[in-house]
């Protein structure tokens, strides 16, 4: 049995009339008979009781019918969809970022990719820059939104937005009261980042900017996320260097303080660049309009 029978089945009880039926299906009515006998032979029951004068359905006929036209819907309802997916307007977009992406950029982009794939769902994940790339070449993310640099051969890279540095502190930390803080003011700092094997981007933009004066960082806690450096900051433990975008009305207990000369940060959004996900595409064209701006303020 194939959904070819079905068809013909449902074409006979809506007609009840072999000749009109054959008729819609662009057949001749003997083998459109022989299809209809066919089925009944093959699933050992009479669906249609036949007389000189008319057809009808019998008691198993009415339930096959309501069962076929369930059945051809959902098989119409799944070619659709597969054609769908395959133009990447239905699917799945499984889209890692860094908790510095959190604020600004991820609502942006996935409001803008939602509003031109409603039917496509977002996965998000966040995760750290180290993982991002392993993730996308495992596949495991169809989308990473990252640090730029060293990336391998296999991803692509789209620039998203340029961030900057700034100093976080506690409220009570003498850093707190500066306008703005150069490389000297750090020269006592107790230091918190994450290590270069997480971030290692970030790692080395904090490295720089403090050899730039001849400081060597002292860093005293070295966590993975972005948010545990923030609250080890709020409980006095120490100041961070981290990208603005990250201190939008953080904690009440830290502030932000403005760096001179403050070194930049480009965020990209990273994807293999054998992308077999047609979901992807839709987020690559709406990176490189010039409707999508993200920038750290």
């Amino acid at each position: 049995m194939d959904t070819r029978q079905m068809r013909y089945f449902v074409a006979l009880a809506e007609t009840l009339h072999f000749g009109r039926a054959a008729a819609r299906m662009n057949m001749t009515q003997p083998p459109f008979s022989r299809q209809i006998a066919n089925l009944e032979r093959d699933l050992g029951v009479t669906l249609v009781e036949r007389t000189s004068r008319q057809v009808s359905l019998t008691p198993a006929g009415q339930r096959f019918l309501k069962d076929s036209r369930a059945v051809l819907a959902q098989f119409e309802a799944a070619c659709r969809d597969a054609r769908l997916v395959a133009e990447g307007q239905k699917g799945e977009l499984r889209l890692g970022f860094m908790m510095h992406a959190a604020h600004r950029i991820v609502p942006r982009l996935v409001g803008g990719y939602t509003a031109i794939r409603p039917d496509v769902r977002v996965s998000l994940s966040e995760t750290t820059p180290a993982e991002i790339e392993t993730k996308l070449l495992n596949r495991d993310l169809d989308a990473g939104i990252t640090f730029s640099g060293g990336t391998m051969p296999q991803l692509e890279s789209l620039p998203v937005v340029t961030d900057r540095l700034c100093l976080v502190a506690p409220l009570s930390h003498p850093l707190a009261d500066f306008e703005t803080v150069g490389p000297w003011d750090l020269r006592d700092a107790d230091l918190i980042a994450a290590p270069s094997e997480i971030a290692e981007n970030l790692r080395r933009k904090i490295a720089d900017y403090l050899a730039a004066d001849g400081i060597v960082p002292r860093f005293r806690f070295e966590p993975q996320l972005q948010n545990t450096i923030l609250r080890l900051v709020a409980a006095g433990l120490g100041v961070a260097l981290v990208p603005e975008s990250i201190c939008d009305g953080q904690l009440s207990d830290i502030v932000a303080r403005p760096l001179r000369n403050a070194p930049t940060l480009e965020v990209v959004l990273k994807v293999r660049r054998e992308a077999d996900n047609p979901a992807v595409a839709p987020l690559l064209e709406l990176i490189r309009t010039e409707s999508f701006s993200v920038r750290a303020e």
